[in-house]
């Protein structure tokens, strides 16, 4: 991984706020009104990933139905989701698209424990080229999954808006406008997201992110 570092425990995330609000002060006021962020690791594979294709898009409040009844219906495996028939899919809460996406995940040759070993932007190009996994999500996976350190979903909307709020700015960033931004953030821009997605819910009093 060319030396990248891991995000493993509430100690990993104490250090990258530490070190941000060094830096920008404005992370230590979201974090005085919006707590500690919280560790947000989750285990990889191809559950993690299937749960990020069913987020695009979509609330948490709505992601989290689907994948809910997803899982009720034991249709989160791999193979459970190939046999299974588009009606029952499509019960569970998936659009055509996202039934075509999965689809296509539970079909691709990914060999999961590979991707914890590879560079963050080498794991990302493998995961684009699978149909219906965009960089948004490939870069979910990167920082949930595999605990990626620096790596910034900047095309998350919650993000931008929790900068715009953060930052005072006169608009929401783009999501280049918002990796400009965060390059002074490296090397715990996931760190810093997790901050932005706490005060996202202080301001909003909703969750951004699954």
């Amino acid at each position: 991984m060319n030396g990248e570092r891991v995000i493993r425990s509430r100690a990993c995330i104490a250090e990258g706020v530490d070190w941000l609000q060094k830096r920008e002060p404005r992370f230590g006021t979201a974090v005085a009104l919006a707590g500690m962020p919280p560790l947000r690791r989750r285990k990889g594979g191809f559950e993690a990933l299937l749960g990020a294709i069913v987020s695009q898009q979509l609330s948490v409040a709505a992601a989290d139905t689907i994948w809910n009844r997803l899982t009720a219906a034991g249709l989160t495996r791999r193979r459970a989701l190939l046999d299974a028939s588009d009606d029952a899919l499509r019960a569970c809460g998936l659009s055509r698209q996202k039934i075509r996406y999965a689809r296509a995940l539970a079909a691709a040759p990914i060999r999961y424990p590979a991707l914890a070993e590879m560079p963050s932007e080498r794991v990302i190009a493998e995961l684009v080229a699978i149909p219906g996994i965009g960089r948004w999500t490939a870069e979910i996976y990167a920082m949930f999954a595999l605990g990626r350190a620096d790596v910034l979903a900047a095309g998350d909307l919650a993000l931008q808006e929790a900068a715009r709020l953060l930052f005072e700015l006169e608009t929401r960033p783009t999501e280049r406008a918002l990796r400009e931004l965060a390059e002074p953030w490296a090397p715990w821009r996931a760190v810093a997201a997790r901050i932005l997605w706490a005060y996202y819910r202080h301001a909003k009093n909703r969750e951004g992110v699954r």
